[in-house]
C-alpha cells in the first residue's frame, strides 16, 4: 500500500507489489486516471503487507478515514514507518 501527495496537495492511495515502479508510471501518465491530471506525484509513505487483501484492507481503511486523520497518520508514520502508524486502525 502506498500513498501518493499529488501536485494539488490531493492524496491518492494504492497498492502495488512494486511501489517505485508504480510511482513511475503514475508521474509518466500511465497510472491511474485520478493522477495522470494530477502530475507530478510524490511518493509520502508505503507500507508492505504479506497479501494482496491485507495491502487491500489497510487502503480501504486508509481512505475512510478524514483528510486531517489522514495528515496525522502519515506524520506518525515519517516517525517510525507506516506498518506502525497504521496498526490502530487495523486492529
Amino acid at each position: 500500500m502506498y500513498v501518493l501527495e499529488c501536485v494539488d496537495g490531493s492524496l491518492y492511495t494504492g497498492y502495488a507489489v512494486d511501489v517505485h515502479r508504480r510511482l513511475e508510471a503514475h508521474n509518466a501518465g500511465r497510472g491511474a486516471k485520478y493522477t495522470r491530471a494530477r502530475r507530478p506525484v510524490r511518493l509520502l509513505a508505503y507500507a508492505g503487507f504479506a497479501t494482496k487483501h491485507d495491502a487491500m484492507s489497510a487502503e480501504y481503511r486508509f481512505k475512510q478515514l478524514s483528510r486531517d486523520e489522514k495528515d496525522s497518520l502519515l506524520a506518525a508514520a515519517s516517525r517510525t514507518s507506516l506498518e506502525e502508524a497504521l496498526a490502530p486502525i487495523l486492529a
